[in-house]
C-alpha cells in the first residue's frame, strides 16, 4: 500500500460509514455494485479509484477498466461532494469520460455518505466545543466570500476609474451601441450600391 492510499483509507472508512447510515446511501451503493470510478487531478499523475460493491474501497491503482473517469483540480473535485457537483459536472468544470448517468449517481452517493464535520468533531472534543468551531469555521467562509467580493469591486472599480486600463459599464455600452449603428448604415449603404448596380 502506497502513501497516498493509506491516508484515503481513513476517507474510505468515514465514507463508508455514512453511508451504511443512510438507507438512500445504501440502495445507490448497491445500484452501483461492480463500477470503478477513476478520480484523477488535472495536470498531475494522482488519482484514486473508487471501487464499489457493498461498500466504497479507494485504491491506487486497479486492474479493471474505470467505468467513468473524471478529471478536475482539486478545488473543483472537492466540489463533488457538496451540492454543486452536479453542476460541476454540466457545465464542464469537470472533465467526464464515459456514462454520465454513473458519474451522477456516484456524485449523489458521495453527497450522501458527506461527513457532518460538526458531528465527527463532537465525538473528540464534545458537542458545546464542535459547536462552536462549527460556527467558527462558518464565519470564516461567510468572510472569505464577502472579501472577495468586494476584492473584485474594488479592483474593478480601480481598472475602469483610476488606471482606465479597462472600460466603464457605460463605456463598454456607448462602443457597443456604436458598433451597432455603424453595422446597421454599413448594411444600408450596401443594400444602396447594390441598387445603383442593378440599374446600369
Amino acid at each position: 500500500m502506497d502513501a497516498l492510499e493509506a491516508a484515503l483509507r481513513p476517507i474510505a472508512g468515514l465514507l463508508n460509514r455514512n453511508i451504511q447510515d443512510s438507507t438512500p446511501a445504501r440502495e445507490l451503493c448497491a445500484e452501483l455494485s461492480g463500477t470503478v470510478v477513476a478520480v484523477r487531478v488535472r495536470d498531475t499523475a494522482l488519482a484514486a479509484y473508487f471501487v464499489i460493491d457493498d461498500a466504497l474501497a479507494v485504491v491506487t491503482s486497479s486492474s479493471e477498466e474505470p467505468d467513468v473517469v473524471i478529471t478536475g483540480s482539486i478545488l473543483t473535485l472537492a466540489k463533488m461532494v457538496g451540492q454543486s457537483g452536479e453542476a460541476a459536472i454540466r457545465d464542464g468544470s469537470l472533465d467526464l469520460t464515459g456514462d454520465a448517468e454513473t458519474a451522477g449517481q456516484f456524485q449523489r452517493l458521495l453527497s450522501l455518505a458527506k461527513p457532518d464535520i460538526e458531528e465527527e468533531l463532537s465525538g473528540i472534543v464534545g458537542d458545546a466545543a464542535a459547536h462552536r468551531l462549527g460556527e467558527l469555521a462558518r464565519g470564516v467562509g461567510r468572510w472569505g466570500r464577502s472579501a472577495r467580493r468586494t476584492m473584485g469591486s474594488n479592483i474593478r472599480e480601480y481598472l475602469q476609474e483610476e488606471s482606465r486600463d479597462a472600460p466603464s459599464r457605460d463605456e463598454t455600452d456607448r462602443f457597443s451601441d456604436a458598433v451597432s449603428t455603424l453595422r446597421d448604415d454599413v448594411d444600408r449603404f450596401e443594400a444602396r450600391l447594390n441598387r445603383l448596380r442593378g440599374k446600369n
